[in-house]
């Protein structure tokens, strides 16, 4: 029987919470046994401190929702947010740049995030705001991703356009071809939306923190 919650990170990111809800979101998915929490940097050391000697991981957003942020400031954020406790690392890919055809930058600046990342032995997962993008754009995101060391490729920041769509996920799961995950977020609130994205081969779920519970029950 499938384990929905240890497919799950639970995001606890809207910026109007407060530190109270936070908390409390974030001892949820702790008590729920979610694969990790993804929290807004402010929100790192509360997270490791609260998740330490559970089987929830920390992770974190980075450059988060627009990614416009340069590469070398990237790498800082990366380094940082290692060094307070997270331990996985959601990106955002700058898709401007991608929607220019870029390509060459937006490969050098997932690098850049990936190879800081991995010398804390964090991961990575690059978050392509896939409803923004073309089949053909999310091809060359999710094949510019693997070259660039991602552990992960994402659809979505939920902050922007549609959430996952089998569509998408379809394309990013036939172009990682393996070398790398799929995570699918954005606009999942069942259960059957869940389990069905997971059956496709999707190796992580994001879920808001304010339906992860309704999921994980089943509903």
């Amino acid at each position: 029987m499938m384990n929905i919650n240890r497919y799950i990170d639970t995001s606890p990111l809207n910026p109007s919470m407060t530190t109270d809800e936070v908390r409390a979101a974030i001892q949820e998915g702790i008590d729920c046994h979610c694969k990790s929490v993804c929290v807004q940097p402010c929100d790192i050391s509360l997270a490791a401190e609260m998740c330490k000697g559970t089987d929830t991981a920390v992770c974190c957003v980075l450059d988060f929702p627009h990614g416009k942020s340069p590469k070398n400031i990237k790498r800082s954020m990366a380094e940082e947010y290692c060094r307070l406790g997270a331990v996985e690392l959601d990106m955002v890919m700058n898709y401007g740049y991608a929607l220019s055809g870029r390509w060459d930058e937006v490969e050098d600046e997932i690098r850049a995030v990936t190879e800081e990342a991995h010398k804390h032995d964090a991961i990575v997962k690059v978050i392509l705001e896939a409803s923004q993008l073309s089949p053909e754009q999310i091809a060359e995101a999710t094949e510019r991703s693997v070259r660039a060391g991602a552990d992960f490729v994402k659809t979505a920041t939920g902050f922007t356009g549609t959430g996952a769509k089998e569509e998408e996920l379809k394309v990013m799961l036939d172009t990682a071809a393996g070398r790398c995950k799929v995570k699918a977020s954005g606009g999942i609130r069942d259960l059957a939306t869940a389990k069905h994205f997971v059956e496709m081969g999707v190796a992580r779920i994001g879920i808001g923190s304010s339906s992860m519970k309704q999921v994980v029950e089943g509903k």
